[in-house]
């Protein structure tokens, strides 16, 4: 097939589809704001760190130990995490243990986790 294969030679053949869609369109801002959200968690040892964090909640300590990397990387991570609400803390005496912020989070994570999984 060459390219021109693909491309329609028409302007609009399904008006009620395109209308649907128009009528449902985010501002420009949610998508810069989804595509942040994705960058976001586009990074491995951030992948990494939400994998762990998917199992159990934990401290930076027991991250560190987990991912082999350095309580200092960990913690840089962790607060780019948090900033931008992937990650939520809680503080018991000393300790900060941490955690997937909300159920949007776990499910995004688990899912594309499954996505890659299943495509092997």
């Amino acid at each position: 097939m060459t390219r021109n294969e693909f491309i329609c030679d028409c302007n609009v053949i399904h008006q009620e589809a395109v209308d649907k869609v128009l009528s449902k369109l985010p501002n420009e801002d949610t998508f810069n704001r989804l595509a942040d959200l994705y960058k976001l968690i586009g990074d491995t040892t951030r992948c990494r760190i939400l994998f762990a964090l998917d199992q159990d909640e934990m401290c930076v300590c027991d991250l560190a130990n987990v991912l082999n990397m350095t309580k200092s990387s960990i913690s840089h991570q962790l607060a780019v995490l948090r900033r931008s609400g992937i990650v939520k803390c809680r503080r018991n005496g000393k300790e900060v243990y941490y955690t997937l912020d909300d159920d949007h989070i776990v499910k995004l994570f688990e899912i594309g986790l499954e996505h890659i999984n299943h495509k092997g």
